[in-house]
């Protein structure tokens, strides 16, 4: 409730994956340092689509390299900052990111364990009942599922698909149409 009395009003969100939706998947493995990450073509229409229509825009992703000491939690965070500016240079950055890291002691459970976009919708006031999840794999959209989201769409890949998703584009420059036919 407001200080008035009134309900809260909660936004609607898009949730995005990073590795293979944001930035070009590198294939098996991790992205470890910033000059190994590369923002996929459509992601910034993708996200400002978003954001034009009200949505929230969030990265929830999986780097568990960070806890199998591949890459520092710095390396972490200097490589978001820095996906943050580009986007931002752009009209396009992220209300936030959540990352499970696989380190002791993360608050975040590993996909598809709904943990951070539950946090998500707690701290920026978001409704998961009127998002949608963005992924290229099974865990993602069953993440979504979990959450109790609107629906998925899956950005196809390598990987194996199991679990089915709303929507399935072929690349993510076809996501900010898709997104203007459905939010």
């Amino acid at each position: 409730m407001t200080k008035s009395g009134e309900p809260e009003v909660k936004r609607p969100c898009v949730f995005f994956d990073r590795d293979g939706v944001i930035n070009r998947s590198p294939g098996p493995g991790y992205v470890l340092r910033w000059e190994d990450f590369h923002l996929q073509d459509g992601i910034v229409d993708a996200v400002r689509t978003a954001r034009d229509l009200g949505y929230g825009a969030v990265v929830v992703t999986s780097q568990r390299g960070v806890g199998k000491g591949l890459m520092t939690r710095e390396e972490l965070e200097r490589i978001h900052r820095n996906m943050q500016g580009e986007l931002e240079a752009a009209d396009a950055a992220f209300d936030a990111i959540y990352a499970c890291t696989g380190e002791p002691g993360c608050l975040y459970p590993n996909k598809p364990d709904p943990g951070m976009i539950d946090a998500a919708c707690k701290d920026h006031g978001l409704d998961a009942s009127l998002s949608w999840m963005v992924g290229d794999a099974d865990r993602d959209i069953e993440m979504g599922r979990r959450a109790g989201l609107r629906g998925a769409i899956r950005v196809k890949s390598e990987k194996a698909i199991s679990v089915e998703a709303d929507y399935t584009l072929s690349h993510v420059r076809e996501l900010a149409d898709l997104l203007r036919k459905i939010l």
